[in-house]
């Protein structure tokens, strides 16, 4: 495995591996990686002859110095993680080389970046479109790969690549849940005992959000009601919003009549950890059997 600081380093590391017929995976981490990185890493290697992972806690995207100095890191851990998996290639640089000083150019999704997680964190979108921006150019033609669980940042990403005509394909891929049904994630280890027992509410919420959609719920705002009183009913939990929305443009639709096209989207404060969720409104004949509802866990990925 290759570590790489230096921006124009891993550029020409993929240049290499792309001249040698290698097509390129890139999975943009911020690090504490965990399972649910795993089957992004998984999900690369099985369609791409070289992957690469990134892993930098990028400062543009946290909007209180707070939430930045506590956010959880272990380079040591994680690069040690991406060895035992077989990862040949990974970017690890630091703030000043990825934003050397003077650096003022920033990335900007118009009607993506400034609703649901974006109203609460004022710049966050706009920093992760930056670095996501630049983690492309250096990559230069590939797969990403992203996780579902950030559904705003997937839509903004996609959206992004698009617009900008990027020779990147955008790949998502399946929310990864512990047992419970609560989303991996990062910030979980930051949950007290007690916290982490009520935070699988946001899960709860969300079945109960496509079980009103299937049995014919055509209101958004009333689904989103729904969602909103289970989360307020956990004493611990903070309601962020609830929402059911277009999965392409994360506009709220007048109607939940086409659930293929739907998106349900809750967000909460549980003690000191913001947590987000999200998931398809499904038919009824989709929705997994079960109270957990776990039907976008995907099967076990493949070992490297």
């Amino acid at each position: 495995m290759r570590v790489f600081e230096d921006p124009v380093a891993f550029r020409r590391a993929l240049d290499r591996a792309r001249a040698g017929g290698d097509r390129v995976g890139l999975v943009p981490t911020m690090g504490a990686l965990h399972p649910g990185h795993r089957s992004l890493m998984a999900r690369a290697a099985a369609e791409c002859g070289h992957v690469a992972v990134s892993i930098f806690v990028n400062p543009l995207q946290f909007d209180r110095p707070e939430d930045l100095a506590r956010y959880p890191r272990d380079l040591v851990a994680d690069l040690g993680y991406c060895e035992a998996l077989g990862v040949p290639t990974v970017f690890a640089p630091s703030a000043q080389a990825m934003f050397p000083a003077g650096a003022v150019t920033t990335v900007s999704v118009a009607g993506f970046g400034d609703r649901w997680e974006g109203r609460s964190r004022p710049g966050h979108f706009d920093g992760v479109a930056t670095v996501v921006a630049k983690l492309f150019c250096l990559a230069g033609p590939c797969a990403a790969y992203f996780g579902e669980k950030d559904f705003q940042q997937l839509a903004l990403v996609r959206r992004m690549a698009a617009d900008l005509s990027m020779p990147v394909e955008i790949v998502a891929c399946p929310t990864v849940r512990d047992p419970d049904g609560l989303a991996l994630s990062s910030r979980n280890v930051l949950l007290s005992p007690r916290e982490r027992e009520a935070a699988p509410v946001l899960r709860r919420a969300l079945d109960a959000g496509c079980a009103a959609v299937a049995d014919g719920e055509d209101r958004p705002e009333a689904v989103a009601s729904l969602m909103s009183g289970l989360i307020e009913a956990e004493p611990l939990a903070r309601l962020g919003y609830a929402a059911a929305v277009d999965a392409a443009d994360l506009a709220v639709p007048t109607s939940c009549s086409e659930p293929e096209a739907l998106r349900l989207l809750v967000a909460a404060e549980i003690g000191p950890v913001r947590l987000i969720d999200n998931c398809a409104a499904l038919r009824p004949s989709e929705l997994a059997v079960g109270s957990r509802g776990r039907h976008d866990l995907p099967a076990t990925a493949p070992a490297f």
